[in-house]
C-alpha cells in the first residue's frame, strides 16, 4: 500500500465536500482503480467514472496509466468549448 494525494477542482471539489485528501492505494492501482475507491468514499462523485479528466504529477493521465507512490492525481470536470 501507499498514499497518494488526491486533488479535486470545479464542481469535483464541491461534490467531495473538500479540495484535497490523502488515499491509501494498493502497489500497481491504476487511474481506474482509483476512480472506484474515489465513487465509494464519495458518492458524488460517481461521474468521475464517464467525465473526468485526470493527471498525475501534473501531466494528463489515461485510465490504465499506474500511479506511483506519493503522486500527486488531480480530477477536473468536463469541459466543454464553443
Amino acid at each position: 500500500m501507499h498514499t497518494v494525494t488526491v486533488l479535486f477542482f470545479a464542481t469535483f471539489r464541491d461534490k467531495a465536500g473538500t479540495s484535497r485528501t490523502e488515499i491509501e492505494l494498493p502497489l500497481g492501482a491504476t487511474i481506474d482503480d482509483l476512480r472506484l475507491i474515489l465513487a465509494e468514499k464519495y458518492p458524488g462523485l460517481e461521474t468521475l467514472a464517464d467525465h473526468a479528466m485526470a493527471s498525475i504529477n501534473r501531466e494528463f493521465a489515461l485510465g490504465e496509466e499506474v500511479i506511483p507512490e506519493g503522486a500527486e492525481v488531480a480530477w477536473f470536470p468536463p469541459v466543454a468549448g464553443g
